[in-house]
């Protein structure tokens, strides 16, 4: 509904100044959706309570490993035969399309710590969201090397899997897992008779997180995995405390605020966007939401615990929004892709499209796996169930 606010306010008031063009002035959609991610990958660390088994997170890591990389190459094919985007951009194109966005998928989520049971779907898409913004990086950068240097692996190949898959993913893991158990210190101990968690200042541990990501980019990690892998270390320290919860709120009420800010510019701007749009970007979407992101989603989770209306769900819910905006403002800031406006374009129509039909149907959807005699319950119980 922002998403519809801003256009329609664009519409209607002309007299508005109009938003800078995210393909003219990509600097700045890039900065205010980077920061929005860095707070929801916090936050979706800080919402796991328990770890569980390895099967447990078995779904997940499907998701990541074999439904991820599926849909970017469908996506990037879409692309070249489809679309007729040049190779580098279609590539860019399925990177990032494939994640499954932390800031528009609360609803099919886990709820904050302390909430109770996790139910498969819920902690499937919610460490998913989590981990699969950074997990996209090495693609987005695989599509700017095929930009500047063209199809010749011999020339990248062994930068590009040495430096941009494995040093940076494992770098970002790292540093994630030695801030939160830094910002653990701090809070919890530091000092021993007033600790920091008992202040409730969550302005504090909010620093600590933007310093975790600058640290782990200033050596070149992903330090969207950082800040993912912060908040789930960070929860595993003094499980009990309230603090956790209080955090938590505090780092969704930001990620809210910007939410909300981003989208209703985003709706702004779409009736720009959307000038350059065709049929062929309409058909790119709707298969992405529609077949793409389901069928790579059922087949990745063939063989897990999930039943088949749960595999059902996770592999329909892959919410596309912010996270994509990010990727696509970062990529065209680096001045290495062609065919921008056509990029935004499609990603412009797939974020309305997946936040309008992802949006109204994501509780009806949680609703409908609940056990038959409790569907009439309240929503906020359901929130709780699963």
């Amino acid at each position: 509904m922002m998403l519809i606010f801003g256009g329609l306010a664009a519409f209607l008031l002309p007299e508005l100044p109009p938003l800078p063009d995210p393909v003219s002035s990509p600097a700045i959609w890039e900065h205010v959706s980077e920061m929005a991610v860095i707070v929801a990958l916090f936050g979706a660390g800080m919402r796991i309570d328990e770890i569980g088994s390895w099967g447990r997170w078995r779904p997940a890591t499907r998701l990541l490993a074999v439904a991820m990389p599926l849909t970017i190459i469908a996506v990037a094919l879409l692309g070249v035969g489809v679309a007729s985007l040049s190779f580098a951009s279609a590539v860019l194109l399925g990177a990032i399309l494939a994640p499954t966005d932390p800031v528009l998928a609360s609803d099919v989520q886990v709820g904050p710590p302390h909430k109770g049971e996790e139910r498969p779907v819920r902690f499937a898409l919610t460490t998913e969201a989590g981990l699969n913004d950074g997990l996209a990086f090495p693609f987005v950068y695989l599509a700017l090397f095929v930009a500047h240097e063209g199809i010749t692996p011999v020339t990248w190949g062994l930068e590009w899997i040495g430096k941009d898959v494995i040093y940076k993913i494992v770098i970002g893991g790292v540093v994630g897992w030695a801030g939160g158990r830094a910002l653990g210190f701090v809070l919890f101990n530091i000092p021993r008779n007033a600790a920091l968690a008992e202040t409730g200042s969550g302005v504090i541990a909010l620093a600590g997180v933007f310093l975790c990501y600058g640290s782990s980019e200033l050596i070149e990690g992903y330090g969207f995995i950082a800040v993912a892998v912060m908040g789930f270390t960070l929860r595993r320290i003094e499980k009990e405390n309230d603090f956790h919860r209080r955090l938590h709120d505090f780092s969704e009420a930001i990620e809210h605020g910007l939410t909300a800010l981003i989208l209703v510019a985003f709706g702004s701007v779409l009736p720009v966007l959307l000038a350059d749009l065709i049929w062929t970007h309409v058909a790119i979407a709707l298969l992405l939401i529609l077949v793409v992101r389901p069928v790579t989603g059922w087949i990745s989770l063939l063989g897990t615990s999930l039943s088949a209306r749960e595999r059902l769900v996770v592999a329909i819910y892959g919410v596309r929004g912010i996270g994509s905006i990010y990727y696509l403002a970062y990529a065209t800031s680096q001045g290495e892709i062609e065919e921008q406006a056509e990029l935004w374009s499609i990603v412009a129509i797939v974020v309305l499209l997946s936040t309008i039909l992802h949006g109204f149907t994501g509780g009806r959807a949680m609703e409908w796996l609940r056990p038959p005699g409790r569907q009439n319950e309240k929503a906020a119980g359901a929130t709780e169930q699963f």
